[in-house]
């Protein structure tokens, strides 16, 4: 038996015991631990009172699930990893087209299966599916993202998915892929100015919106940025003029969005004009952060999540549940977790002798970036509402599940590099 579990591990030196030590990367399990654990804390605490215990139990399953897809992922060779990618990818595409047939619509958005009380959302098993596979072809020799047609490729694989969730429409997954392709272009080299472009188009168009004066101030800020990338004049003035472009046509831009979009955005914009219903979540959200002072009101002891004043506590606000209840240290507790996870993602990817696992690495740590800093920004009211959840905390099971296994091969990406150094 134990020759069977040295063979799994392919661990190649002798004292067995302290291999396994060695192979286990506790930079990474104990903030992901410890966010999930808040996370299950958090979701019992909107829930015991009001009973509606069952979404802390499924969140428990799921939980354990995801523990499993850990363990698989662990015990699976790397190749069959590198190599399946292509076949997840289709899985992926093929349930996003299923949705769109035969899904069930929530909030205005079709994207999940719900089946005997659980519910199944391809738009974050497609996160996974497009990262495995894009690595996959990025990671082969021969392969330059600069080469055009190589960049159009990578561009193709992920212009399917975007496509097909905007049709649910779930402009926020769709953004977290968007990201995660802007990630993995600059992790593999592409040209940093137009990745700066490409980010800057949605803040000079939401601050278009606020006033010509942020619009002039955002334009003024670009142009003076961009010298600083040494790029070619005359490719510097073309997007300073793109830029221009965006933010004055920022109203015929926006009316381009579904409808709950605009809805949202104008929220954002301005939440006291409906504070009894669009704009209620926010400013519920943050009344809750702001009323639990520097150490909060103990826990489950929380008035707005106790009361249920904010309707998307278990998911999109989860956020206000450790700040209500821990105060500013509850906030500043799991701001700090994340900040860990990021810092150790960063170095598995750039300490990863595997390119494969050196652009996973990097891609995953780009969308829990910005899963975290779109979701906390959105519960203290400096982001617009988009339904990105909290990573490893919010309630959700596909999301849960998908973002363990992205935990998963985060470690196993530490195996190989400790193999392999």
């Amino acid at each position: 038996m134990l020759n069977f579990v040295k063979k799994l591990g392919e661990l190649p030196n002798k004292n067995f015991k302290r291999n396994i030590i060695d192979f286990v990367d506790y930079k990474t399990i104990i903030p992901v631990l410890m966010l999930i654990v808040i996370g299950f804390l958090s979701i019992y605490s909107t829930s015991s009172e009001t009973g509606l215990e069952v979404y802390f139990f499924k969140q428990l399953i799921f939980g354990a699930i995801g523990l499993g897809v850990i363990v698989f992922i662990l015990i699976v060779p790397d190749s069959w990893i590198k190599y399946n990618g292509i076949f997840i990818y289709l899985f992926g595409i093929g349930f996003l087209i299923a949705v769109l047939i035969f899904g069930k619509t929530i909030s205005g958005t079709k994207g999940w299966f719900q089946i005997s009380g659980f519910s199944f959302q391809p738009s974050e098993f497609a996160k996974l599916a497009v990262l495995l596979l894009v690595s996959r072809f990025l990671s082969q020799k021969g392969i330059d993202i600069k080469n055009l047609r190589d960049l159009l490729s990578v561009l193709g694989l992920f212009s399917l998915p975007v496509g097909l969730i905007v049709l649910q429409p779930d402009i926020g997954s769709a953004s977290v892929l968007i990201v995660l392709m802007l990630g993995i272009l600059f992790w593999t080299g592409f040209d940093l100015l137009i990745l700066y472009f490409i980010a800057f188009i949605p803040f000079v168009i939401i601050l278009s919106l606020i006033g010509l004066e942020y619009f002039i101030g955002a334009l003024i800020f670009f142009a003076i940025s961009s010298i600083f990338f040494k790029k070619k004049l005359i490719k510097t003035l073309l997007l300073i003029t793109l830029i221009f472009v965006c933010g004055y046509f920022s109203q015929n831009i926006i009316h381009t969005l579904p409808q709950n979009t605009q809805d949202r955005i104008d929220i954002y914009l301005h939440p006291e004009k409906d504070p009894l219903n669009k704009g209620y979540n926010v400013l519920q959200s943050i009344m809750a952060v702001g009323s639990g002072g520097f150490s909060g009101k103990g826990y489950m002891q929380g008035s707005q999540t106790q009361l249920r004043y904010i309707p998307e506590q278990r998911t999109d606000f989860i956020f206000c549940v450790p700040t209500e209840e821990f105060g500013f240290m509850g906030g500043v507790i799991v701001i700090v977790l994340y900040v860990m996870l990021f810092i150790r993602i960063l170095s598995i990817a750039s300490e990863s002798n595997d390119r494969f696992f050196s652009i996973l690495s990097f891609g995953i740590g780009s969308m829990f970036l910005y899963h975290v800093t779109v979701n906390i920004g959105m519960v203290i009211g400096i982001m617009p509402v988009m339904g990105i959840t909290l990573p490893l905390m919010s309630y959700g099971g596909t999301a849960l599940i998908v973002n363990m296994a992205m935990v998963g091969l985060l470690l196993k990406a530490y195996i190989i590099q400790k193999k392999k150094g």
